[in-house]
């Protein structure tokens, strides 16, 4: 008898609970939008899990990078934000906000989360079961500032921790084209000094002065047959970087290295295939012969590019240049070496200079995040991320010319992330990545804010359509319900959004009588449909018309989604905090107001002054 084997997975109270999302609409608030009107980027005061379904409908698999340093759940309370939940609810609060996230992804799109050592092994067994454990990519390991010694609560015990983890997903690893290629550099001089006092051994010594005269070539044949053509040399002069300095020509060995770095070189014997024919065709070189194969390889770094590679006596050695792990910038000299997983050299100390705010416990380099956009976008690529504490990742995209969508809850989304995004646009931000990229300016940010739940009770606890929402509001949210996209025609009224070309959404708060669904179907087109959501209906509108689907709100929400709760925050504690801030749509009370097709006003009041039209999504 064969044994079914469970599934692996990791299990915790309340696994499998779902949460029944209410898809939120976003409302523009045109007051704190700023910069260049037809800019991209977004940035959502409100609570991430809400505002992460909120952006499902328009932003699945469109985003290109995702960046989020979520609680640790350290147990520690900083100033802007309480880091400390229990571990099952951690896990069931972050899985939530994992699928989405998922869902959000390109499919060649790449996922970043940074945590500490409290969560990140639980982190990583979730995140296999999300993303799937084919598409872990990397875990790396960040030296992060140097901390007091651990003191009180029996953490004397522990070691200091100093090191943070940043865990890599592909959406889907057999579409992720791989990283951009990004180096760690270090003075060519300072590296020298530092292996020799070491006592290792610095390898590009050699320089070739002039590689002869040609005097012969041959094809040798790679595995599948494809030809490598090899051509000989002889008179070859080369010498080393020391005898050059002794010989007075040069100032010093930094001078040497300099005005010799296109022909500084190392050798190998290491067998590739090619160099193990090449040197069956051609046994051995003189101490004065070097040979010259050119190709083009099917695969590596140099794929579909012609290449050249040098080979030189004893034992027809493979020359490797140092220009091909180092630049030249004026003056100096940089090694390069390819990114790995451990990472350091980040300044610490001044990060809360960046971006003239400051915020306890939580933030982090913008050369940090400029790494990871680096390794995984371009400019152009919209990078998200939804726990965005003083603003660094939207800071740090900017500044690179990537789009941004950030998202925060607490009010340093208004105290320190709003007034960081206008010192970015205006050119005033002159901390961070801001010379490295050469960032003086531009651009702009559209601010939006979480629309209050769409249904409400009554003061006899009857569930009524929140009276906040005027006839736009409630049109976006019911095209959002319904799968549509909230797009109103420039003319015809009825048409406020489409799910295909030919398949429509009306809300409206009128009654619909039978003499107005006629109306309604006169004006379709044959292969058009509608579906029509609406306060009530006479009885006989409900199967009049074949391509009419008719529908009354509240009742066909009933079951679908939580609706009333705004706020699934990872705090232990729900910090107090002014209602009219996070339920509030608009500055306005906003009344109901009929829709007839015809221009409708919004009645208002509190504030009578005309405001700019908001953009709903």
């Amino acid at each position: 008898m064969v044994k079914k084997l469970s599934k692996l997975e990791l299990t915790w109270v309340d696994k499998g609970i779902e949460i029944q999302l209410e898809p939120r609409i976003l409302i523009e608030d045109p007051s704190r939008s700023y910069g260049d009107p037809y800019n991209e980027n977004i940035f959502i005061h409100g609570d991430n899990l809400l505002a992460l379904r909120a952006l499902e409908q328009q932003y699945s698999n469109r985003i290109k990078c995702i960046y989020i340093d979520p609680p640790y759940n350290t147990g520690q309370a900083f100033i802007e934000y309480d880091d400390g939940i229990a571990h099952s609810l951690w896990l069931s609060l972050m899985s939530e906000r994992f699928k989405i996230l998922n869902k959000l992804l390109l499919p060649e799109g790449t996922f970043f989360v940074q945590l500490n050592d409290e969560e990140i092994n639980y982190c990583k067994v979730l995140l296999d079961e999300v993303f799937g454990r084919q598409n872990f990519i990397n875990q790396i390991s960040l030296k992060t500032k140097n901390t007091a010694g651990a003191s009180g609560g029996g953490e004397d015990k522990r070691l200091k921790k100093n090191v943070e983890f940043i865990l890599i997903y592909a959406k889907d690893y057999s579409k992720f084209p791989g990283f951009n290629p990004v180096y760690e550099e270090e003075n060519l001089m300072d590296l020298i000094d530092e292996m020799e006092s070491t006592g290792k051994s610095w390898k590009y010594t050699s320089v070739i002065i002039d590689k002869g005269s040609f005097i012969e070539e041959k094809n040798v044949y790679d595995g599948s047959g494809e030809p490598i053509l090899v051509k000989k040399y002889k008179g070859v002069k080369r010498t080393t970087i020391n005898k050059l300095v002794s010989s007075g020509a040069f100032n010093n060995e930094e001078d040497a290295y300099i005005k010799n770095f296109n022909n500084i070189f190392s050798d190998t014997n290491a067998q590739t295939s090619i160099r193990t024919r090449i040197i069956e065709e051609f046994k051995e070189l003189a101490d004065d012969e070097l040979l010259v194969s050119s190709y083009i390889p099917r695969s590596g770094k140099d794929k579909g590019q012609r290449t050249e590679h040098l080979y030189i006596s004893p034992s027809i050695r493979r020359v490797i240049w140092l220009k091909d792990s180092a630049e030249k910038r004026g003056n100096h000299i940089f090694k390069k070496e390819k990114l790995g997983t451990y990472w350091e050299g980040f300044n610490w100390n001044n990060v809360n200079k960046e971006g003239g705010v400051v915020f306890t416990g939580g933030k982090k380099p913008e050369a940090l995040v400029a790494r990871v956009l680096e390794l995984a976008t371009k400019e152009g690529d919209i990078v998200l991320d939804s726990f965005l504490g003083s603003g660094t990742t939207a800071a740090t995209a900017h500044k690179m010319r990537r789009k941004w969508i950030g998202i925060e809850l607490k009010d340093h989304a208004l105290t320190l992330c709003h007034p960081r995004f206008i010192s970015i646009v205006n050119g005033n931000d002159a901390n961070g990545i801001t010379q490295e990229y050469d960032w003086q300016g531009g651009g702009g940010f559209k601010f939006y804010n979480l629309a209050p739940s769409l249904i409400q009770k009554d003061k006899y606890g009857n569930d009524i359509i929140n009276p906040t929402y005027n006839a736009n509001m409630l049109a976006a949210a019911m095209a959002k319900q319904e799968g549509f996209r909230y797009q109103p025609h420039e003319s015809i009224y009825w048409k406020q959004g489409n799910s295909t070309e030919k398949d429509f959404i009306f809300t409206t708060t009128q009654f619909i009588t039978v003499e107005m669904l006629d109306r309604l179907a006169e004006e379709m087109q044959p292969n058009e449909s509608l579906l029509i959501c609406c306060k009530g209906f006479k009885a006989e509108c409900k199967s009049r018309r074949t391509n009419i689907t008719i529908k009354k709100i509240p009742q066909m929400l009933y079951g679908r989604c939580e609706f009333g709760k705004d706020d699934y925050s990872l705090n232990i504690v729900n910090l107090p905090h002014d209602e009219t801030d996070n339920n509030s749509a608009n500055d306005d009370e906003i009344t109901i107001e009929e829709t007839t097709g015809k221009k409708s006003k919004t009645k208002t009041k509190k504030n009578k002054e005309d405001k700019a039209q908001s953009e709903l999504f």
